[in-house]
């Protein structure tokens, strides 16, 4: 079973190269991160042609989540994240699929920090985190995967000298990624490639890409069930390479059945 996340950065303006991949790639489940449409935007049909059914929570303009599924349409848990009534931002959904609890989330940016966007930013880590004890402690097989917006140690970032104030990479995100991964959960790129320099996002500007000058944004963290199933994972890189691309990698995992 192979699942993936990809942050499309416009689900409508990047169809063609969604539409590309899912050909050539053919995930079972793949979660997608700021449609940057309403829902009565999301392009259904053409996915629906691509051999998935989906569900979305989108957002005019910004934000915005979807899980796709080539197994029937996934079974919605949530498309809020708890703790916050009042948060309108799509950020968050959550559905089951072959057994499997599937959270795809996009956390905030938190830029400029320190600020208002900051805080919000801490405290939807809190309120992730708060949510991540929750489903371990039902003890069943749970997948959060999405774009993060941090990188979680100095492998993680080209020249970390530079981002030192960046909110993706202040100690405050990273403490509160490490407390979340010390829950129990386990970064799948990570398990399987501890000391290996892996992006997942590179700048349309100053020729990011082609340097190699990227980030590791976007992860996969596992509940022990999934933990025990996971085969292999990795970055479709070359996607970033394509035209009219997002400046996102695809990141996927495969799991033993």
């Amino acid at each position: 079973m192979r699942i993936a996340t990809y942050n499309v950065n416009g689900v409508n303006g990047r169809l063609p190269v969604l539409l590309r991949w899912l050909n050539e790639t053919q995930p079972d489940v793949a979660c997608l991160q700021e449609l940057k449409a309403p829902d009565e935007k999301f392009p259904e049909q053409a996915i629906l042609d691509a051999g998935y059914q989906a569900i979305w929570h989108g957002q005019k303009s910004w934000n915005g989540v979807a899980i796709l599924s080539r197994h029937g349409k996934p079974h919605e848990i949530c498309r809020a994240l708890p703790g916050d009534p009042e948060d309108i931002h799509s950020r968050y959904i959550e559905a089951k699929i072959d057994g499997i609890v599937v959270g795809c989330l996009y956390l905030p940016n938190g830029n400029p920090a320190p600020g208002p966007k900051f805080d919000y930013k801490l405290a939807w880590f809190k309120r992730l985190t708060d949510h991540a004890k929750e489903l371990l402690a039902k003890d069943i097989p749970v997948i959060l995967t999405g774009d993060y917006n941090v990188m979680p140690t100095e492998l993680d970032v080209y020249k970390p000298e530079k981002w030192a104030d960046d909110a993706l990479f202040r100690p405050e995100v990273r403490t509160a990624f490490k407390e979340l991964v010390a829950l129990g959960w386990t970064d799948a790129i990570r398990k399987l490639h501890p000391d290996e320099k892996i992006y997942t996002f590179w700048d349309y500007f100053r020729n990011a890409y082609e340097r190699n000058a990227g980030l590791r944004i976007d992860h996969f963290l596992l509940s022990t069930h999934i933990g025990k199933r996971l085969k292999s994972c990795g970055v479709d890189r070359h996607v970033r390479g394509w035209e009219k691309t997002s400046d996102h990698a695809p990141v996927w995992i495969e799991l033993t059945d």
